[in-house]
C-alpha cells in the first residue's frame, strides 16, 4: 500500500495489482490466497483515487476486485484458464485486456515453438478478440495484449516489438508489457 501511494504522489496513471506470479515456472495460488494478496491493497488504493487494474486469469478474483475499487481487469490468459472469466468482464462493464497466453506459467518456456511469431500471435490474439466479443465485451472496452515474455522467446519477442504495427490495426489498444523481462 505504501508503495502504491508513493507511485499515485508521483503521478502513476494506472496501479496493476496482481496477487500471483506469473513468470516462466511459477506455481499457481489458490484463489483465497491470490484474493487475500490482492484485495486489502485495492481497496486502501481505490480510497486515494487510484486507477486500478486488477492482473488476475480467475473470474471471482477479477469480480471482487472490481467490487473493492479496480476499475480494469488485466488477463495474461486472455479468457482461457477461465471460462467464465470473458462472461464475466462483459457483465461488470469494464476494460478487459487480453494476451495472448499458450498456457500456465509452469509450461509456457515448453509453447515457445513458432513458424512465424507475428502471424500466429496475431491469428491466436484474434481468436480471443471474437471470443470477447462474442461473450459481451463491447468493443471499446477491449484491449489487447501480444504477450511479451509468455511463451516466447528472446528472438520472438524482438520480431513482436518490430512488428508492432501490425497488432495496432488490429483495431484495438495495445499494451505492451516489456517490463522485467529477460529478454
Amino acid at each position: 500500500i505504501s508503495r502504491g501511494l508513493e507511485m499515485i504522489a508521483e503521478g502513476v496513471d494506472i496501479i496493476d495489482i496482481g496477487g500471483e506470479s506469473t513468470r516462466p515456472g511459477a506455481e499457481r495460488v489458490s484463489e483465497e490466497e491470490e484474493i487475500a494478496r490482492t484485495i486489502p491493497v485495492i481497496t486502501e488504493l481505490a480510497k486515494h483515487g487510484a486507477t486500478i487494474s486488477i492482473d488476475t486469469m480467475r473470474a471471482s478474483t477479477a469480480a471482487t476486485a472490481i467490487n473493492a475499487g479496480a476499475t480494469i481487469i488485466n488477463d495474461v490468459s486472455g479468457g482461457l484458464a477461465d471460462n467464465t472469466m470473458l462472461q464475466t468482464a462483459a457483465r461488470l462493464q469494464v476494460p478487459y485486456i487480453a494476451m495472448h497466453w499458450r498456457g500456465q506459467s509452469k509450461a509456457m518456456n515448453s509453447k515457445a515453438i513458432y513458424d512465424d511469431v507475428v502471424n500466429e500471435v496475431i491469428a491466436e490474439l484474434n481468436e480471443r478478440i471474437d471470443a470477447a466479443l462474442d461473450a459481451g465485451i463491447d468493443k471499446d472496452k477491449l484491449i489487447i495484449d501480444p504477450g511479451i515474455g509468455f511463451a516466447k522467446d528472446a528472438e520472438h519477442n524482438w520480431a513482436i516489438i518490430d512488428s508492432i504495427e501490425e497488432f495496432v490495426a488490429l483495431g484495438y489498444p495495445v499494451l505492451v508489457g516489456a517490463s522485467r523481462k529477460r529478454f
